[in-house]
């Protein structure tokens, strides 16, 4: 039994991001829609027409009446999207959407929509318009997160903190070198964005890639010749924006796997600094906080809670999305000039992966620029064991005395003592006569376990960093 179309209808009901909330209300929101899709589509279309305008192969009138019949179009993407199951994609009855509101213009420029093209051309060249603009809008926002990172770096430079390795205190560094840290991979993987962004071709081969019929349709022109082809597909990917491939790419899907890796770096990068912030948040660490905001944080059962939801969006994004870039991988096995399943598995994890970088990016913007350090309780981590974070370095001093394992085993043995409780690691050295009669001259316990004293070169790597974020050109 048939379903009532306005039952389907109501059925397809709404992609809001109810359960993506980090691109929920973002950018990424319109600019990813089915609309938007639709949109890019007739774009490529209309960019197709002008390109074959400019070439005599069509008259300039029939570009003029397709650019029209897009904007008086009225294309229901419900209606649109089941109808795109009897061509398994939505170009096919969309041209026949947009040739009839041409016609309703310029009977005579019907003839001229989509001429010699086929579904892959205009699809292709819609995804990378539609990716080209996102990429442009998350290096926008990785610009912001650089400079708030800079900032917190250049004021932290010298503040003094606990470094962790393997959940453990390790030695001090400072929160400086932390954001500087987080600095350095956002410039790395904005300049693996933008060169991704830079590379996005157009699409342009017709049924097969030799853009045969391209060619057919300007015999009798002034366009007609053996170069045609190549010229069309430089003056399609002008009118879009988008970079000239050397030849089509059907079944070639390199700009695909770029696109997933550099937003899976974009997410990874930012699901790191948004991982160390969840650690640094916690009630017993609380080192720093998310920036406030009205209903932010809360739990639906605790009322004291104030969760780190900005970092916990930016760490759900950066889990997911190399998951799709997977298989926009694994779409790079594409059988024979046209794909049979792999450019059709591509596009919904295409989507999902402009979507949550999209989002990952704006969400971690908001989190940089708001994020509050305190810089007392650093301190106070920094001394919760009484100096043995500092053993590292008493054990360089003792090392030519006692013979580097000998230090380190009587280290140890005093940080054991110290952990089992009352003296701090300070107290338990300054009880043992045999280590204290190795110290050089006028040097002190307190001396050697003073961590600002053993910040190797933190200071010069921030202002390494900043250097370079100095020279960065923002988006």
């Amino acid at each position: 039994m048939s379903v009532p179309n306005e039952h389907r209808r109501a059925a397809a009901g709404t992609d809001a991001g109810l359960l993506a909330p980090v691109w929920a209300g973002t950018d990424a929101l319109a600019e990813l829609s089915d609309e938007a899709w639709v949109a890019a589509m007739l774009e490529a279309e209309v960019a197709l027409a002008r390109a074959q305008a400019s070439l005599g192969v069509i008259p300039a009138a029939s570009a003029d009446a397709v650019a029209e019949g897009v904007r008086s179009a009225r294309i229901d993407v419900v209606d649109l999207a089941e109808r795109a199951r009897g061509a398994a994609n939505p170009v096919v009855v969309l041209v026949q959407e947009l040739t009839a509101a041409v016609a309703a213009v310029d009977p005579s420029a019907a003839e001229h929509v989509h001429l010699g093209s086929t579904s892959q051309d205009i699809l292709d060249s819609a995804a990378m318009l539609l990716a080209t603009r996102t990429l442009a809008g998350i290096d926008r926002d990785l610009s912001r997160i650089a400079a708030a990172l800079a900032a917190l770096a250049r004021e932290h430079r010298a503040t003094p903190m606990a470094a962790r390795t393997l959940a453990q205190h390790a030695v001090p560094t400072t929160f400086g070198l932390k954001a500087a840290g987080w600095l350095g991979s956002v410039l790395d993987a904005a300049d693996r964005l933008r060169a991704t962004a830079a590379a996005l071709p157009a699409q342009l081969g017709g049924a097969a890639g030799t853009m045969a019929a391209y060619q057919e349709y300007a015999r009798g022109t002034a366009a007609e010749g053996p170069g045609h082809g190549i010229e069309l597909a430089a003056r399609f990917a002008a009118e879009l924006g988008l970079a000239e491939p050397s030849a089509p790419w059907h079944s070639l899907r390199i700009p695909l796997c770029d696109l997933g890796w550099a937003l899976s770096a974009v997410t990874g990068t930012l699901g790191k600094f948004a991982l160390d912030v969840q650690g640094m948040s916690r009630t017993e660490v609380a080192e720093v906080a998310e920036p406030a905001a009205g209903g932010r944080g809360v739990s639906s059962a605790m009322p004291q809670k104030r969760n780190p939801v900005l970092a916990t969006l930016v760490v759900s994004a950066a889990r997911q999305l190399p998951v799709y870039a997977v298989v926009l991988a694994q779409s790079m096995l594409a059988e024979d000039e046209r794909a049979p399943g792999a450019w059709h598995a591509e596009w919904q994890p295409l989507r999902e992966v402009l979507r949550l970088a999209a989002g990952a990016a704006h969400t971690a913007a908001e989190l940089a620029e708001g994020l509050e350090v305190f810089p007392l309780n650093l301190r106070r981590n920094l001394e919760l064991t009484g100096g043995s974070i500092v053993s590292e370095r008493l054990n360089v001093a003792l090392a030519p005395l006692l013979g580097k394992a000998e230090a380190k085993r009587l280290l140890a043995e005093c940080a054991r003592q110290t952990a089992a409780g009352g003296d701090s690691f300070a107290d338990v050295l300054k009880r043992r006569e045999d280590l204290l009669a190795k110290l050089p001259e006028g040097v002190t316990v307190d001396d050697l376990l003073a961590p600002e004293e053993y910040l190797g070169a933190a200071g010069e790597l921030v202002d390494r960093v900043l250097r370079r974020h100095a020279t960065t050109k923002p988006a």
